[in-house]
């Protein structure tokens, strides 16, 4: 029986199929014999209890020329039709994002699988879902005040501010305890006290990179991507013109996927990217990890379909 796989995605037209991981994915499943179904977030809709969405069929090719993708017939699809529905779309995690997983739990509910669970997307804040794990942890502090922030700067004495719903570094602070903008960084990130920001001690590890471990049900892929900065930059994410360079996994970093991998496995958190920087999680990415082309160019890897060999296993036994 061919396997119907739906994907929800920001818009294809604007990735980088070279390093998207979502496009590995949907190279992998087409490979494989998979019908593609393309959705974005507001093609899906609620009808009579029933959910539905707005869903076009896909074909993709590995090249860079910007003919990399396909479409075929448009149809209104009940979402019981598909067999796997992948959700990709990037944070930020907002109103329409949250309404999302509300629909798409009802197609989990009557037997599609969704990939990551839905509520557990709800539940799974990328920046504060590590606070699960405080063995794995630097020095963290999650608050909307200004006197408590300017406490654990003078504490920490350098320190990592960031918003809790944004990607790919944007809107991170590195602030010392004399920095003469650290008022108006707090009263600017906070709204002036209205919302919450993460502050962590700065890991001078940085500078060595900060690596994406990817896991897929809670089995670590052997090689990380260390994202390492640019000269006079404190973030490594490839979006903020970090270096990527693969290593091997470290003894320190299959225990700290050890730690969190029974809480991943609870929550059906299938395809999973830890963010590492030293001895230290500092995020955990459940929305849409990336590294996956990076990953498997370096090292030969076929990262999607060690995901996509896990789901056909867990359909044939149950």
């Amino acid at each position: 029986m061919t396997i119907k796989l739906g994907i929800v995605m920001d818009p294809i037209e604007q990735i980088k199929p070279y390093k998207d991981s979502s496009f590995a994915m949907l190279l992998e499943a087409q490979r494989r014999g998979y019908e593609l179904y393309y959705m974005q977030p507001e093609d899906l809709y609620l009808l009579n209890t029933q959910p539905m969405a707005i869903t076009t069929q896909l074909k993709v090719w590995d090249r860079n020329d910007g003919q990399f993708y396909g479409f075929g017939n448009t149809a209104h699809t009940h979402l019981t039709e598909l067999d796997i529905i992948l959700i990709r779309q990037d944070p930020p995690f907002n109103q329409d994002y949250l309404y999302s997983t509300h629909l798409l739990e009802l197609a989990e509910a009557q037997g599609v699988r969704v990939v990551n669970k839905p509520q557990s997307l709800r539940d799974a804040n990328e920046k504060l879902f590590a606070s699960w794990f405080p063995q794995c942890l630097p020095p963290t502090l999650v608050t909307a005040k200004a006197e408590l922030l300017k406490a654990f700067v003078k504490e920490q004495q350098d320190t990592i501010f960031k918003p809790l719903d944004a990607m790919g570094g944007a809107s991170i602070f590195r602030v010392k305890q004399d920095d003469p903008n650290l008022s108006v960084i707090i009263e600017t990130m906070t709204d002036h006290g209205q919302h919450h920001i993460m502050a962590q001690r700065y890991l001078p590890e940085i500078k060595q990179g900060d690596k994406r471990i990817l896991l897929i049900n809670g089995e670590p892929i052997p090689f990380a991507l260390a994202r390492i900065p640019q000269d006079g930059e404190t973030r490594g994410n490839i979006a903020a013109g970090g270096r990527g360079e693969g290593q091997a996994l470290t003894e320190r970093d299959y225990w700290l996927c050890q730690q969190i991998a029974p809480k991943l496995q609870e929550k059906g958190l299938i395809f999973v990217g830890l963010d590492v920087i030293g001895d230290y999680i500092t995020e955990i990415n459940v929305t849409s990890p990336t590294c996956i082309r990076e990953l498997d160019k370096q090292f030969n890897l076929n990262i999607a379909g060690t995901l996509f060999d896990y789901l056909e296993s867990e359909t044939r036994n149950g």
